[in-house]
């Protein structure tokens, strides 16, 4: 298992939450888009921190019980489950065990069950779909823990900074997570320079020297 790395500043850690997955993966030149798919339990559902990244035999949960206990507190897990995505990997049980070691909240590339109960308690959740069908606890199956695995095209790291809200889940490298949210930010305030300019009148047209309609393909 890799080494747990260092924290964020907490102060980069509340910038980075307050700008959108979208306007982050934006920033980060349109890299670090999960899967589509991988949504919240709720479109209020907000998630920001550390990947403690795990990889889980298809239709076993038993790797992330133990992860429950390798990840440190503040951390996010996100999990890989081999495709097996029709598995209720996580639910409420293990939610308020997460909890109560402090885990920041869950990705994973599969299902979940107990989403309301989650919900209710106020554990960040991002999953490929509801699911209901139990899981096993193979000792002899081989999974990962902290070691990087792959959602999609985009590979995590332990220590990658994972962020979530209504739209889906950005990954944006350790490395380079402070470039990032500083991009990020400008751009959102060069976007409330656009909104003050069309409601004064000025069209996205004109904004973004958008070719006009004379120039489309197949225009009279």
């Amino acid at each position: 298992m890799n080494a747990a790395p260092r924290t964020f500043d907490p102060a980069l850690l509340a910038r980075a939450a307050a700008r959108s997955t979208a306007t982050l993966h934006e920033a980060a030149k349109k890299s670090g888009a999960l899967p589509a798919a991988i949504k919240p339990l709720s479109l209020s559902v907000r998630l920001c921190g550390p990947a403690f990244p795990v990889r889980s035999p298809g239709g076993d949960n038993l790797w992330l019980h133990h992860a429950l206990y390798a990840a440190s507190a503040g951390e996010v897990l996100v999990v890989d489950v081999s495709g097996a995505a029709e598995f209720g990997y996580f639910g409420e049980v293990m939610a308020v065990a997460a909890l109560a070691r402090g885990l920041k909240g869950l990705v994973i590339d599969g299902g979940v069950r107990d989403g309301e109960r989650m919900l209710a308690m106020h554990f960040p959740v991002f999953s490929r779909t509801p699911a209901i069908r139990g899981t096993i606890k193979d000792p002899l199956a081989t999974g990962t823990l902290g070691a990087p695995v792959r959602l999609g095209e985009v590979s995590i790291e332990r220590g990658d900074l994972i962020c979530g809200d209504g739209d889906g889940v950005v990954v944006l490298p350790r490395a380079r997570a402070a470039e990032i949210v500083e991009a990020a930010e400008r751009r959102d305030a060069e976007e409330e320079e656009i909104f003050a300019r069309l409601r004064a009148g000025e069209t996205t047209l004109d904004i973004y020297r958008l070719p006009t309609p004379a120039a489309l393909k197949g225009s009279p």
